[in-house]
């Protein structure tokens, strides 16, 4: 078994003081124990964002954790953020905005997965789940 990783798993590992730290490490542990682990390439551009993390340490990072990073996304996975997004999109106008605001890497992220057939462990599973409603959800 495959587990596409959530840019926002990484994030509580790299912050001891984090809430939700010792819960992704469990996680990360728990789907290593089950099979591979990657992350897309738009989580990985998503973690360089962080201005205390340099493209080295990130690498390093995936490098000791095992993780894999997929560069390629094929035309499938860009199609199918794209009509994700737009339901999104089309969710939060009929909901006044009232909903969290999503940017096009978090679909990405999905779409990667889905359109592979991995798991995705992520903290946000209410986003996935709606977005796309045929995958795997690994969640707290």
């Amino acid at each position: 078994m495959t587990t596409s990783i959530d840019s926002n798993i990484i994030v509580a590992l790299w912050w001891q003081n984090d809430p939700a730290n010792r819960l992704a490490a469990q996680m990360l542990l728990k789907a290593k124990r089950k099979g591979r682990l990657v992350v897309s390439a738009p989580a990985f551009a998503e973690l360089m964002g962080d201005p205390k993390r340099s493209e080295t340490e990130l690498e390093s990072f995936f490098a000791e954790a095992g993780i894999s990073v997929e560069w390629n996304l094929e035309e499938e996975i860009w199609r199918g953020a794209g009509k994700a997004f737009q339901a999104y999109v089309e969710r939060r106008r009929s909901n006044s905005g009232t909903a969290p605001r999503r940017i096009l890497a978090d679909f990405l992220i999905g779409a990667h997965a889905h359109a592979r057939g991995y798991s995705l462990l992520t903290f946000g599973q209410r986003l996935y789940a709606a977005a796309f409603p045929k995958l795997k959800i690994i969640s707290s």
